[in-house]
């Protein structure tokens, strides 16, 4: 499986190509009065407005870095009635893409965040997958996308 390479903190994650619709650079973002912290704003793509998650919020650590390698990566996002949304997603230190072999990833044991999968060891350490439908707890897809239900 191909996957794009990013960090939260000194820790390796990786998105499924399968689901990322574009990588694109850092941008000014609109900010959303009263959200919550891991939403880092709404970005204009095309005349539309998507919702911007800061993945290292996300997962409860520090603001991503805003950086060179710092992107926002466009992600569809599958709410449970089966409705597809676009959704940026602020990862830190992009590094590419990365092959990881289906039979090397393994349960990760702990799961403190619903949107971590399984783990893959490789000369640079663990590889953990992030599953951008386990992203939003229901408060904050509602809050995102009027039209999912709570």
């Amino acid at each position: 499986m191909k996957v794009l390479v990013f960090h939260i903190g000194p820790d390796r994650y990786g998105l499924p190509l399968a689901c990322i619709r574009r990588v694109l650079p850092l941008m000014a973002l609109k900010a959303v009065p009263g959200a919550p912290d891991a939403v880092a704003g709404l970005m204009n793509l095309h005349g539309s407005g998507i919702p911007v998650l800061d993945v290292s919020r996300l997962a409860g650590a520090a603001a991503a870095a805003r950086q060179a390698d710092t992107r926002i990566v466009l992600v569809d996002y599958t709410a449970p009635g089966g409705t597809v949304h676009g959704l940026g997603l602020v990862a830190e230190r992009v590094q590419g893409v990365q092959d990881v072999d289906d039979a090397a990833l393994a349960p990760a044991g702990v799961l403190a965040a619903p949107f971590l999968d399984r783990v893959a060891g490789d000369a640079q350490g663990i590889v953990q997958l992030v599953e951008p439908d386990r992203m939003l707890p229901d408060a904050l897809r509602a809050l995102l996308f009027q039209d999912a239900p709570p």
